[in-house]
């Protein structure tokens, strides 16, 4: 094989890719479902159709269409947009079929409406010179994705991950990879993804390994998505139909529901806690594609031949205080109090019955007060950053692994305390400082941010334990650290000098021991 110019071949026809770093192979913007546009818009993907001869594999697919949050539409231009969204791309330290290697499948995050598998900070390289076969792939966001369409099947984007791991299954082996040690990760709302596919009879038998990186809490009930997508259709003038809807610009409908997602606080008391965030879509408990929240699910033995890994970093909320403005800055006694009453567990804190007792809130008066006991030295913008952080990415991720446990699969966990430099040192261990870190990318974009432009030597030191762990526990080694259980509760804490400790945040366990985390209703 020409080291340079590798080639493989699939079940549709044979690529070729190009050297990656240190002899790695990579392959890139390979179809793994027809390009969901037209008769197939809406639908669920359909697999790639085959060709002749050698199709060349060395550039990134089409994003799939962007919310404008951060200027990612730019990213993703129309003019530019074939529709060929459902790719993937593949890293291998050996592009030989026997090979026998783990294989790691990532999925992204981006609060389900942005984000795309060609950005530089999930480049597999590092991780493939581990000795696993990487795959990055691309899946439908934003309305295209997930919002609730009368017509169409629920949950599009998660049917997109499930084609792909089915392609992973049917072709790995001739990049060198194991189809019976596949580990799927993925961080925020790929860890949200994650957590559905752990429950999603669709993707049984799929995957053997799952690791999940801050696992956001929200899910909706069909009534509730099937609201919000009203709303969509109606900045347009329209229903929420493939009929009305399969006939419009992607950029456009993701333009409407960015307008809807910046006035969200109107709608309060049909939306409850959810309508206090900036996060109009996540995936429905459809009944179907998505039987049941994950925390049920895996409760009731949906995952228990899964090992699962999961975890969140200490400081969840400051990024989106960096991003909004407010971290570092002395908030209010009454914006801390508002957050407290909306996001804190006293009377659900996120799922069913919380949302059940109206607009005002979750916890109410008495998650306030159940939370400044517990925390009395904490003045208002640590009140607020901690319950923000439990309610949308701690608690969700720590109930995951209780789940898997109380069902009777096998978990393990950590939490990410380093504190990056970046801003100053503000930014502590904040949300999505662990990508870079597992992928070994510490330059460049959001890395740079996080960490400046030259990366402290801690940073390197650490990205090398966090590439070992994941690593290991895909090929069935573990991740270096005992399983959890809910007498000891063992924890990996990810720092310059890691340690195994009983988990830290034991006030937030505490305040939301009793809580189920659910799908969220439509109120009134």
């Amino acid at each position: 094989m020409d080291v340079d110019r590798p080639e493989v071949r699939t079940q549709a026809g044979v690529l070729r890719g190009e050297a990656g770093r240190a002899g790695t192979a990579v392959f890139r913007g390979v179809p793994f479902a027809e390009p969901p546009v037209g008769a197939l818009r809406f639908g669920a993907p359909r697999p790639a159709r085959s060709w002749d001869g050698v199709r060349e594999a060395t550039a990134f697919g089409t994003p799939p269409p962007q919310s404008a949050v951060f200027g990612m539409d730019a990213l993703a231009p129309p003019d530019a947009d074939d529709g060929d969204w459902l790719t993937l791309n593949v890293w291998t330290p050996d592009p030989a079929p026997g090979a026998g290697l783990p294989v790691m499948v990532w999925l992204f995050g981006g609060a389900y409406v942005i984000g795309m598998s060609g950005q530089p900070e999930y480049d597999g390289g590092r991780l493939a010179e581990e000795g696993v076969v990487l795959v990055t792939l691309n899946y439908r966001l934003g309305v295209e994705g997930f919002a609730q369409i009368e017509g169409a099947p629920a949950n599009r984007g998660l049917l997109d991950q499930v084609a792909a791991l089915a392609w992973v299954r049917d072709n790995i082996r001739a990049f060198g990879g194991d189809p019976d040690r596949v580990t799927v990760f993925g961080e925020s709302a790929g860890a949200g993804c994650l957590a559905a596919l752990l429950s999603m009879p669709r993707a049984a038998g799929l995957f053997r390994r799952a690791i999940a990186q801050s696992v956001p809490g929200p899910f909706l009930s069909a009534p509730l998505a099937a609201d919000i997508a009203g709303e969509f259709a109606a900045e347009l003038g329209l229903r929420p139909t493939v009929d009305d809807l399969g006939g419009v610009e992607p950029g456009l409908l993701s333009a409407a529901a960015d307008a809807v997602g910046a006035r969200m606080e109107r709608y309060a008391h049909r939306w409850g806690v959810l309508a206090h965030t900036a996060i109009p879509l996540a995936p429905v408990v459809d009944g179907d594609v998505l039987p049941r929240a994950p925390w049920e699910a895996l409760t009731a033995g949906a995952a228990r031949d899964i090992e699962l890994l999961a975890g969140h970093t200490r400081d969840e909320y400051r990024l989106f205080m960096a991003l909004d403005g407010t971290l570092g800055e002395e908030l209010t006694e009454e914006r801390a109090t508002a957050a407290l009453r909306t996001f804190s567990p006293g009377a659900g804190g996120g799922g069913d019955a919380g949302n059940a007792r109206g607009a005002g809130g979750a916890g109410g008066v008495g998650g306030e007060e159940a939370y400044r006991k517990a925390v009395p030295g904490l003045d208002a913008a640590g009140l607020y950053e901690l319950v923000r952080s439990d309610w949308l990415f701690r608690m969700p991720s720590l109930h995951l692994a209780e789940a898997q446990v109380a069902g009777g699969g096998r978990a393990h966990v950590y939490e990410l305390v380093w504190e990056t430099p970046g801003m100053g040192g503000l930014l502590g261990a904040c949300h999505g400082l662990d990508v870079p870190l597992v992928f070994g990318n510490l330059r460049g974009g959001l890395p740079t941010v996080l960490f400046g432009e030259a990366p402290p030597a801690e940073a390197e030191e650490l990205s090398a334990l966090f590439r070992a762990a994941w690593t290991g526990f895909a090929a069935g080694r573990g991740p270096g650290w005992p399983a959890y259980d809910t007498d000891r509760r063992p924890v990996r804490l990810f720092d310059t000098r890691p340690t195994v400790t009983e988990y830290p945040e034991e006030v937030s366990r505490e305040l939301w021991r009793d809580h189920v985390f659910g799908a969220l209703p439509l109120l009134g």
